[in-house]
């Protein structure tokens, strides 16, 4: 089974259901008192990247939507491309303010899927970091942006699954995953979010923007 299999289930289909993603900052309350976790403010969405007018004007559309709202803090909303060639929409908002930030990853996947590109909608991811000693997240980062401790996870969405999985990736450099915290982050949310069953689902995404 193959990248584009896993992340669109293409074994099972189901309806999406991307109001889903609001019960992320619930979650975010029980992943804080568990694990010390909080949201680092970036979000983003995977899709496989399509050329073509047609797709160009759907995401100047969602950009200029999301950079017009008066309420942001952070940089413009901005594309990468990963080294696999996967593209990213990246929202970065103030991290206290994570229900601003499932908006954004809320509009731009209703966007896509209503402009007829929900077949290239793979994933959403928004980045959680431990954090500081005086319980302020920004307080991990060291000077080079990095984490005081370097424990980082993404809570990512398969939007062809409707179903959520963690992904910690270990510092230092590597493709290396930390699987005792993406398991023990498991039995956290099982309660507050539709956690992927299937392990052979929870595709490590490497590269993406935040983590």
């Amino acid at each position: 089974m193959g990248l584009l299999d896993i992340l669109l289930g293409r074994t099972k289909p189901v309806a999406p259901d991307l109001d889903r993603l609001f019960a992320l900052p619930s979650a975010a309350v029980a992943l804080e008192a568990a694990a010390s976790l909080t949201p680092t403010g970036t979000g983003a969405v995977c899709f496989a990247t399509v050329e073509g007018a047609a797709f160009d004007g759907v995401r100047r559309e969602v950009r200029a939507l999301l950079d017009a709202d008066a309420g942001r803090t952070g940089p413009p909303v901005g594309i990468e491309r990963d080294e696999y060639g996967y593209s990213w929409l990246v929202s970065r908002r103030d991290p206290r303010d994570l229900p601003a930030l499932v908006s954004d990853l809320h509009a731009v996947n209703s966007a896509l899927e209503g402009g007829g590109f929900g077949p290239q909608l793979l994933c959403s991811v928004v980045g959680f970091r431990r954090r500081g000693a005086g319980g302020d997240a920004t307080a991990a980062s060291g000077a080079d942006g990095s984490d005081g401790d370097g424990m980082r996870l993404g809570i990512v969405y398969l939007y062809k699954r409707g179903t959520f999985y963690p992904f910690a990736p270990l510092p230092g450099g590597g493709q290396r995953r930390d699987n005792a915290l993406e398991l023990r982050v498991r039995a956290v949310l099982g309660e507050e979010l539709r956690i992927e069953p299937e392990l052979s689902r929870w595709f490590p995404i490497w590269g993406a923007p935040g983590l």
